[in-house]
């Protein structure tokens, strides 16, 4: 799938009754353009009980698959969270070749992660402060050309259930479409990492 033409993209999460009784469910997305186009969809493919349980226990230092689909529910993108502790990762594969990755680092205060290129080397950087707890930008060589930023919901949305919006903006900047590509699988990572309910 072709990116370059969406400056902006619009990521929102399916809401599922069971959670309102506190029950973590399968992570589903559909994700539109700025003008309100769905243009494709995700969703964990983690099914059963042990997906389930591990949903409920371990919650964002689980082991999980996201699956990005065009319209015409043709797989295109790949994302694996491997189970870890500290430093999370985000490994991302378009049409089965890895195209990069999003590398937790360590920040005092800070939420830092490296996006990574498929060679493993470094070529944009986020950084979001302790008080931005909403925004998520990408820099490179300290200039912002691009973020992540997750939109109010509601009172009532954000206290009780997990269905979150984030927009993407990939800015003035032209960025490649593998580039974009990590980045649209970012938008999933950042709600699983900081605002998932079992998250921490």
């Amino acid at each position: 799938m072709d990116l370059k033409s969406f400056p902006k993209l619009i990521v929102k999460q399916k809401f599922e009754g069971f959670e309102l009784l506190g029950y973590e469910t399968r992570n589903k997305y559909t994700i539109f353009d700025e003008s309100g186009n769905q243009v494709a969809f995700a969703a964990e493919q983690q099914k059963g009980i042990l997906g389930f349980l591990l949903r409920q226990f371990l919650g964002h230092w689980r082991i999980f698959t996201i699956l990005f689909f065009t319209k015409e529910r043709e797989e295109f993108l790949r994302a694996t969270h491997p189970f870890r502790f500290f430093f999370q990762r985000f490994e991302v594969e378009y049409k089965g070749k890895k195209i990069g990755a999003l590398q937790q680092k360590f920040g005092l205060l800070t939420k830092k992660f490296d996006l990574e290129d498929e060679y493993g080397k470094t070529v944009l950087e986020m950084r979001s402060g302790f008080f931005k707890f909403w925004t998520f930008p990408f820099l490179k060589n300290g200039a912002e050309v691009a973020r992540i930023q997750k939109k109010w919901g509601g009172g009532l949305t954000e206290f009780f259930t997990d269905k979150d919006t984030f927009m993407i903006d990939f800015g003035m900047t032209e960025l490649s479409n593998e580039m974009k590509l990590v980045i649209l699988a970012s938008s999933v990572f950042v709600d699983l990492q900081y605002f998932e309910a079992k998250a921490s």
